[in-house]
């Protein structure tokens, strides 16, 4: 029996470094973006060796909320980030320009999300088991590495014009514009307050509108600053720092989508803590070839052995399994498959894989 999940998340990159244990990974999707059906009845037991399949589904009623806060996210930043370039380009600011790279990279992150979801609403196929759900993790990978390229032209022009200094900038303009910048990342942040602490991805997009709420802030002092006082080597400094804070949040978001697409254990999932859960139901002596790994940015898999009592019942098995299921759900991993072996079968020394 196999069921495939629908709901789908992209992780985004995050800028908190108090949240980097919540970064992209992370988490398996939680009930405000969809609802969870009841556990599905157990797979037939089958005496004292045998296999337990069990998937924890979702239905995906709500994933066009996530979709909709995406579109309407995507397109004030889009608004922005043009009139933020247009108006970088004439008063030949590099912080606004940098500000308007950063909202670019906000939109193609947005973008990728909606397309991720796309992608994943895709059901499986005989060459596509799973589905397309691996997509949200390749599509993380490929965008925090088109990041590291816009970071370094950022840093590239930012020397630059500190070498080259402007002769004359609009102060005034500059923190006008930024402020529009502060509402915009503000306002589209709002979008995903709900969400935040259920969808670890909903939460990396909030953290980071959030964080360029806060850049966008940075640029108006910088506006001030050239207006009151004639600082015009502020404005090329900001856009440094805007490029070292872009790329300080995208080291963890490349490194933790490289280990995710090499099937490496989720972050927030511990293979002791979950091998001590399952230890401690009763029945349960020892587990073995526990394999745990992601589907993708929002699900997580397991496969595992369950060294049972001897001559256990059949109900006594499925009760066992039953539990099981229940520690996992807890655990948040919804794709399960268990098989139950007897002390004395002593399969752990073998290969039965």
């Amino acid at each position: 029996m196999s069921s495939i999940h629908k709901t789908i998340r992209i992780s985004f990159k995050r800028i908190d470094s108090q949240e980097r244990r919540y970064f992209f990974v992370y988490r398996p999707v939680a009930s405000l973006f969809w609802e969870r059906d009841h556990l599905k009845r157990l797979m037939g037991n089958h005496n004292p060796h045998s296999h337990n399949h069990s998937h924890d589904h979702s239905h995906d009623h709500h994933s066009g909320n996530a979709g909709k806060s995406l579109v309407i996210a995507m397109f004030f930043n889009l608004v922005y980030a043009g009139i933020e370039a247009g108006i970088g380009l004439a008063s030949g600011s590099l912080a606004l320009l940098s500000d308007a790279g950063h909202n670019l990279m906000d939109v193609s992150s947005l973008l990728l999300a909606w397309i991720a979801i796309k992608l994943q609403e895709r059901g499986p196929s005989p060459g596509f088991t799973y589905g397309w759900k691996k997509s949200s993790i390749l599509v993380s990978l490929l965008n925090s590495t088109l990041i590291f390229g816009a970071v370094g032209f950022i840093v590239y022009e930012s020397i630059e014009k500190l070498s080259k200094p402007t002769d004359h900038l609009s102060g005034g303009m500059i923190a006008i514009v930024a402020f529009a910048g502060v509402l915009v990342n503000f306002s589209s942040s709002f979008l995903f307050h709900k969400s935040k602490d259920e969808d670890i991805n909903m939460k990396g997009a909030y953290l980071h509108l959030l964080a360029d709420g806060l850049v966008s802030l940075g640029v108006i002092v910088s506006g001030l600053l050239i207006q009151w006082f004639g600082f015009l080597w502020i404005d090329p400094l900001v856009g440094l720092l805007i490029g070292f804070v872009i790329l300080y949040g995208n080291v963890p978001l490349f490194r933790q989508s490289l280990r995710l697409s090499l099937d490496s254990t989720p972050d927030t999932i511990q293979s002791e803590t979950v091998e001590k859960e399952l230890k401690s139901i009763e029945g349960v002596l020892n587990i073995h070839h526990i394999h745990i790994w992601p589907l993708s940015t929002t699900e997580n898999a397991l496969t595992a052995h369950l060294v049972l009592k001897n001559d256990l019942s059949s109900e006594h098995q499925r009760i066992v399994k039953s539990k099981a299921r229940e520690v996992l759900k807890r655990l948040r991993i919804a794709h399960v498959t268990l098989e139950t072996e007897e002390e004395r079968e002593n399969c752990g020394q073998i290969d039965c894989n």
